[in-house]
């Protein structure tokens, strides 16, 4: 773990954070005793969805005003590290310390991730096999617990059990108000390759091969992720930096990022552009909106061309049942939701990968290899060490096979990723059995921080939260 080197924030913000800390203790106070302690949030990258203004009880009740912690504290160029807001997007992390030439050490694909958001609920880029998870690069978290004590945690402190298993804990354990960060030095382009495979095996042995060497072909692999279109056509993004580039692709435009890897092979982008190249079109999962059809996004306006506005729009058609009631009128099958992300060892993810396209059948698929940072696992998402995993993402919905009901593939998965030893982020529905799951995401270490940070159960349990959606 690298030393923490705390930079003090310039006079007026952190005055100005100190007044919305103690705003915030405030407004824990006046819930009522007992009652369910919820953020008041407006945007969310989940997808468990229900009805934001009701409690586990069933009742309606304030909600935490965390919009003041939206904001990039300060940034240290010098030491490479920056105080940030827990509310704070990477959209604006990166706004903030771009100028410097510094970015953090993993940046999520999509804008409006927040950096507490990836840090309490995981985060996975085409840097993780470098530099792992974004919670590997933090320094030092100031929580808002359960019991409505503020505490500053870290890897050595009193706190230090409440530091490792605030990851994976998705705000069953307290809400993070600021953390401290590691920040690394940027290029102004990144040179990308795209790799064919013919075959998942020869592409999982491919990634083995890029961890250990660092490179690929004489390509140098400071980013690397992949998009598997079907069992016999996958292919590896290979990213360097560069400080030139003969010239520069956007993918905010008319062009599409997803499909660009299927040729030409070589591509530079801006680091910027690079850094966002999945958000414009959620990955490929605007193509239900028409965005991708050349009319259609000539008339969609470029600021409108994000994946906080897709999101809404699901979101939108979760909450009034349009789609379902369009194929049902239609009398077309039922469909099923099937979005997660799954780590899974890299020695096993071609049998993943087989598994995918004979039981669910859906493309693409994408391939992000990670491997932890460091030497320490993370009780609460144990991964371990020195092992390459590759996190298979897959997003969108399957017909159900004539007599199934909702959660038959996202069951089929689960036992899946368990039997081949990976592990399903938590971020969407979950199915698991109570048993299976607290035996899979160390329970024991989570209700042992319960005890001692939230006695009084004012957060949800983990299993609650994540499993049965309260």
């Amino acid at each position: 773990m690298t030393e923490v080197v705390r930079q003090d924030p310039p006079s007026a913000a952190l005055a100005g954070h100190q007044a919305a800390v103690a705003e915030l203790r405030r407004a824990y106070d006046a819930i009522p005793a007992g009652a369910p302690v919820r953020l008041a949030k407006r945007t969310s990258n989940l997808f468990r969805f229900r009805d934001p203004a009701r409690g586990r009880s069933g009742q309606s009740y304030p909600g935490l005003d965390v919009s003041a912690f939206g904001h990039v504290l300060s940034v240290d160029p010098d030491a490479q590290v920056a105080v940030v807001g827990g509310m704070t997007t990477y959209e604006a992390l990166c706004d903030a310390t771009l100028p410097y030439g510094l970015m953090p050490m993993v940046v999520p694909q999509l804008k409006t991730i927040t950096l507490g958001g990836a840090v309490s609920g995981l985060g996975i880029e085409s840097t993780s096999l470098r530099n792992g998870m974004p919670h590997e690069s933090v320094l030092a978290m100031e929580i808002l617990t359960g019991d409505g004590r503020v505490v500053t945690a870290t890897a050595d402190n009193e706190h230090a059990a409440l530091f490792a298993s605030f990851p994976n804990s998705y705000g069953t354990l307290g809400y993070a108000l600021s953390l401290t960060i590691e920040l690394e030095r940027v290029h102004p382009y990144v040179h990308l390759r795209h790799f064919r495979f013919s075959d998942s095996r020869a592409c999982m042995d491919a990634i083995g091969e890029i961890a250990a060497a660092g490179s690929y072909r004489g390509h140098q692999a400071d980013f690397l992720d992949g998009v598997a279109f079907g069992p016999d056509e996958l292919y590896l993004t290979v990213g360097a930096w560069s400080d030139v580039a003969p010239w520069h692709s956007d993918y905010t435009g008319k062009d599409i990022y997803y499909t660009s890897i299927r040729g030409p092979h070589e591509d530079f982008l801006t680091i910027r552009d690079y850094l966002w190249r999945w958000d414009t079109d959620w990955f490929w999962c605007s193509r239900p909106f028409g965005v991708q059809k050349p009319l259609i996004r000539a008339l969609w306006p470029r600021r409108y061309r994000r994946s906080d506005v897709y999101r809404k729009l699901v979101a939108l058609d979760h909450r009034l049942g349009l789609s379902a009631a369009l194929n049902e009128g239609r009398q077309r099958p039922a469909r099923e939701d099937v979005i997660q992300d799954v780590e899974i060892p890299v020695e096993r993810g071609a049998g993943f990968l087989d598994f995918f396209a004979a039981q669910v059948g859906m493309t693409p698929v994408w391939l992000c290899p990670l491997r932890l940072r460091g030497d320490r696992s993370w009780p609460l998402y144990p991964l371990k060490p020195g092992e390459v995993y590759v996190n298979f993402g897959f997003w969108g919905q399957v017909a159900l096979p004539p007599g199934r009901a909702d959660g038959y593939y996202n069951r089929l998965i689960e036992d899946e990723v368990g039997a081949l030893g990976g592990h399903k982020s938590l971020y969407s529905t979950s199915f698991y059995a109570e048993e299976d799951f607290n035996r899979l995401y160390n329970i024991e270490a989570h209700e042992a921080l319960k005890q001692e940070y939230d006695l009084a159960g004012r957060l949800p349990g983990l299993y609650d939260k994540c499993v049965r959606g309260r």
